[in-house]
């Protein structure tokens, strides 16, 4: 009869392999795992040891690619996009140099859009355009897989005419890895990182490139856009704004117009009525001004309307607005305490013009105005086109009495 073999004792290591097969699946990698002695078991020691420090390593890659990726879509515009790409993607890539070009819509031109670098000058400026006519870019596009240059004087030598390879040389670079940017099928673009040493770039650099590519060249696209429609969006507000301008401003002499001077007027009334304060309007007329039309033509009238409107706004202050009510007449609205400083300010008004004589055109003429003053100690009930008759009235008596003076009436 045989003797019946004792069943083995357990393997002590067991527990350990399976605590450490738990502690990976949790994604605690540094885990101790035995590994000796060197046996059946401790050959599965050895394994789970290599897969914990590949699923570190994978963990890691993820994690850089993830902070990667959460940075770079922060950004809104595309300038701050590929601000992000230069200071995040250094974990991935190593370069000194990162360029963005992008291709006309006809796919004929690559024309450089924006730079940065560790060196002081970069010569390849924004506007650099190149011919895609002929260039080993195509190849990049048509395979779709960045490319790598990593003796970029040598390509020069092979490759004399690349202007932009001698710029980069000029600049310090060595070895470059051209990346494509392609979003919905469509080639957009470039990514040049770019190294001052040569040698620099691997296949592992590629396939970090490729990882985040989709993700990367559709967020370029997207900002863009974005970018294209906010400076769109710039150039309306701007054009608006031209426009109003336009529509508040009298043409010749750049103050307001008589519409935009009556609105300002209901406004500054409507005002006064509700807080109580008092108002007053200063109506302003060119003397003799039919006769310097007639006796020197009506371009030298334009210049004495421009030169009257200079010397009249430099001696109000900004809220205090002035318009051309009509022809050679002129209105100001002052209200709190200007208001009750109407009349003089009129006369700083009257003698502010009265006090330069006009030279222009070989004629020398001596300008003066008349000016008639409205004020109302309270704007209850008071019209706006009442209040203009008082202020016209003014300036009517001021004419009769001897032009170049101010007159002073109380309205309501």
């Amino acid at each position: 009869m045989e003797p019946i073999e004792k069943p083995s004792e357990p393997d002590d290591r067991l527990p350990a392999l399976r605590s450490a097969v738990e502690q990976l699946r949790q994604g605690n990698f540094g885990v101790a795992i035995p590994t000796e002695p060197l046996d059946a078991v401790g050959a599965i020691g050895l394994e789970l040891t290599k897969l914990a420090e590949s699923l570190e390593q994978h963990y890691d890659e993820t994690r850089k690619f993830q902070y990667i990726a959460e940075q770079v879509t922060s950004g809104l515009f595309l300038d701050e996009v590929l601000d992000k790409v230069f200071e995040t993607f250094r974990a991935v890539i190593p370069y000194n140099r990162l360029g963005a070009a992008f291709l006309s819509d006809d796919k004929l031109h690559l024309t450089h859009y924006w730079g940065r670098s560790d060196a002081a000058k970069i010569l390849i400026q924004p506007g650099f355009t190149a011919s895609m006519v002929g260039s080993s870019l195509q190849t990049v596009i048509e395979t779709g897989r960045p490319r790598i240059l990593n003796d970029l004087e040598t390509y020069l030598t092979e490759h004399p005419k690349s202007h932009s390879t001698r710029l980069m040389v000029d600049e310090g670079v060595r070895s470059s890895l051209t990346c494509p940017l392609i979003a919905h099928g469509k080639s957009i673009g470039f990514l040049f990182f770019s190294s001052f040493a040569m040698n620099t770039y691997e296949h592992v650099h590629q396939g970090a490139y490729l990882r985040l590519a989709v993700q990367l060249s559709l967020l370029v696209e997207k900002s863009r856009l974005y970018q294209d429609l906010y400076e769109i969006n710039q150039e309306l507000q701007e054009a608006k704004r031209v426009l109003y301008d336009q529509a508040i401003h009298d043409e010749l002499t750049g103050l307001y117009n008589r519409r935009a001077i009556m609105d300002l007027l209901n406004s500054r009334l409507s005002r006064a009525t509700r807080e109580g304060f008092p108002i007053s309007l200063v109506m302003i007329d060119i003397d003799y001004f039919k006769k310097i039309n007639d006796d020197y033509g009506h371009p030298f009238g334009d210049l004495a309307l421009k030169a009257v409107a200079e010397r009249l706004n430099r001696c109000v202050r900004d809220y205090n607005r002035i318009g051309r009510y009509g022809g050679e007449e002129f209105l100001i609205v002052l209200d709190r305490d200007d208001a009750e400083a109407a009349e003089h300010i009129a006369e700083r008004l009257r003698m502010s013009v009265a006090d330069e004589t006009l030279i222009e055109c070989g004629h020398q003429v001596h300008l003066t105005v008349s000016i008639g003053v409205a004020i109302a100690t309270t704007a209850i009930d008071l019209d706006p086109h009442q209040f203009i008759s008082v202020a016209d009235q003014a300036l009517y008596n001021a004419k009769q009495n001897g032009r170049n003076q101010v007159v002073v009436r109380y309205a309501g």
